[in-house]
């Protein structure tokens, strides 16, 4: 299989995930990103992989909208990306031995 090459590689994004990759901790984490992100930007993160969850247990989008308070267009969009993006979403699940219960 080929290696991946994504459409946002660049120096500088490199250099951001490389940050990222630095943080040693969840309260790092946390430090990092009220730095770097705004609330808003935070939440709407934190959205999308409650959104990815419920997908993942087959919630219904009209569940899934009601408990994240996310859009359909939202939801359509993490939907779309859990089957025919990157499979980032999947990476994170497996590797944080997340079943979809």
């Amino acid at each position: 299989m080929a290696a991946y090459k994504s459409k946002l590689e660049s120096e500088d994004m490199d250099f951001l995930f490389e940050a990222i990759l630095g943080l040693k901790d969840k309260e790092e984490c946390y430090r990092f990103f009220e730095d770097i992100c705004t609330i808003n930007e935070i939440k709407a993160l934190e959205q999308r992989m409650q959104v990815a969850k419920m997908l993942k247990q087959k919630k219904t989008y009209l569940d899934i909208a009601s408990t994240t308070g996310a859009s359909t267009a939202t939801i359509s969009r993490v939907n779309r990306a859990l089957n025919y993006g990157s499979d980032g979403y999947n990476i994170v699940f497996e590797r944080l031995n997340w079943k979809d219960k």
